[in-house]
């Protein structure tokens, strides 16, 4: 129990002084120097710039005593006494300039307090000396001017010293043990009510100097962490900086990389796609082996998808460098989505896929790209047309939105996204688990092209999905963009059927 109490006892006593070594550890790292060097050299130029502040003022309060002491001691004495002050001041502040000239981290701040304490006991002493030099000329009454008139100059020094406590007990112990001193040695309840004073007095400055110590501390060390918060934020700026110069570069490196593989890919595609057209079509005269018919008509389709990807990879890449220039027409959403339809219906027959077609016969036409727009049809219409069953139904509809503005949607019944994938299918190459699970063909830029596409508009792209019931993607396009100009060519809200 003993050896319980003492280990609890041990741990205590430790933990003001962790603290206190985590504290100085702190101030170190803040201000640059281990140990805490630079921190006690700022608090003692604290000290020395409150020195040269207040320079003039103690040698005016001494030219006042010793105005006053001529009633009690002779002119040579006071001026003696006056002069002494004066030459005690000057070599204190003559110290205090050679602190300042001296380089922060070739200094040793502890040395240089010692020194000016040194001149401040000095200077301390020489004022006391005017007490002990009027004390035996004055009356009881009196005796409480001296009093008085020294405490004030304890208060100053106090005031002014508050960044260094050794400077501080220089200052102020000389004096006060001179009151003390000379008020035990009149006796009487009069001197003894001064001495009283006089202690309390030095008590109450010492505890004062030492609250504005601690704020003096407090002030540096926030003044140094807002130092290093600066520095770090300059330091992350720069590191911003360069990071965004590596992106710039690098972006322009992919630009410059997609354009010179898209000439020199689709240059010998081109020729892939023709020669192997005219072979799966015996242009040039029947195959003797049947099978290469098959086997051109493999190349061609695959030549297709090539050149497919590499169109949807530079479309990606523009959108997302913002090199995708708009150039802004009238276009008839619905219109757009007819002719889109009818490039995809071979591969929706193939499906026995039925579309239905909800337009607003009034609907009034679109400021766009009109390039773009057909391309968002063509990548929703197909990317329904992929995941949708056989015998399936994929509904297009356009409309107003609550808003104003115009919308442009593709609903299919398919399997459905789940929503925690929803996220992974919008970004850049990202596929669905159900792409993975039926093998569909395709790199995952269908989506996130159009989404960049809607929203260079400024429109917003919104795709709702259900497990089990199917996709909805919609395209929303602000008010401003509505131009309203008479459709000359209504359709009908009736529905067509591509399979015949």
């Amino acid at each position: 129990m003993t050896g319980v109490t003492f280990d609890a006892r041990r741990k205590k006593a430790e933990g003001p002084r962790t603290l206190g070594t985590q504290v100085r550890e702190a101030r170190a790292r803040l201000t640059g120097v281990s140990g805490g060097v630079a921190f006690d050299h700022e608090l003692l130029s604290t000290f020395v710039s409150g020195q040269f502040r207040t320079a003039l003022a103690l040698p005016f309060l001494a030219l006042i005593i010793a105005g006053y002491s001529l009633l009690w001691i002779p002119v040579h004495t006071a001026v003696l006494w006056l002069s002494m002050v004066i030459v005690t001041q000057g070599i204190q502040l003559a110290l205090c300039r050679e602190f300042r000239k001296r380089d922060p981290a070739e200094t040793s701040a502890r040395r240089w307090e010692r020194k000016i304490a040194a001149s401040e006991f000095l200077m301390s002493t020489t004022w006391a000396a005017i007490a002990y030099l009027v004390w035996q000329q004055m009356s009881a009454q009196e005796h409480m001017f001296v009093v008085a008139t020294l405490l004030i100059v304890v208060v100053i020094r106090m005031a002014t010293a508050a960044g260094s406590l050794s400077v501080v007990y220089a200052g102020t112990v000389p004096i006060t043990a001179a009151l003390l001193h000379l008020s035990l040695i009149e006796g009487g309840p009069i001197h003894l009510g001064m001495a009283l004073f006089a202690i309390v007095a030095e008590l109450y400055s010492l505890r004062l100097a030492r609250n504005l110590n601690k704020t003096a501390r407090e002030v540096i060390d926030y003044r140094a962490q807002k130092d290093a918060l600066i520095a770090e934020l300059e330091q992350a700026r720069v590191n911003s900086d360069d990071a965004r110069k590596r992106a710039e570069q690098a972006s322009a490196a992919k630009s410059h990389f997609l354009a010179t593989m898209s000439h020199e890919l689709r240059t010998p595609l081109n020729a892939i796609l023709g020669f192997s057209e005219i072979m799966k079509d015996e242009l040039m005269g029947a195959h003797v082996v049947p099978n290469y018919k098959e086997y051109a008509n493999d190349i061609h389709r695959s030549g297709e998808h090539l050149l497919n990807l590499i169109n949807q990879v530079l479309d990606h890449s523009r959108v997302e460098a913002g090199r995708y220039h708009l150039r802004e027409s009238a276009v008839a959403l619905q219109h757009m989505a007819e002719d889109c339809e009818e490039l995809l219906s071979l591969k929706a027959q193939e499906k026995s896929i039925e579309f239905l077609h909800q337009f607003d016969p009034t609907l009034p036409r679109l400021s766009a790209d009109e390039r773009a727009i057909k391309q968002i049809w063509l990548n929703l219409i197909s990317n329904a047309i992929k995941f949708t069953p056989d015998n399936g139904r994929i509904v297009l509809r356009v409309g107003h939105t609550q808003s104003g503005g115009l919308f442009m949607s593709v609903q299919d019944t398919g399997p459905g996204i789940p929503k925690e994938e929803i996220p992974r299918v919008l970004s850049s190459f990202g596929q669905g688990s159900l792409s993975y699970e039926t093998a569909q063909e395709g790199a995952g830029l269908g989506l996130p092209i159009v989404r960049g596409l809607v929203e260079l508009h400024g429109g917003t792209f919104i795709l709702n999905s259900e497990v089990g019931v199917g996709t909805e993607a919609m395209a929303e396009f602000p008010r401003s963009r509505v131009v309203r100009i008479p459709d000359p060519k209504p359709v009908e809200d009736l529905p067509k059927v591509a399979n015949g």
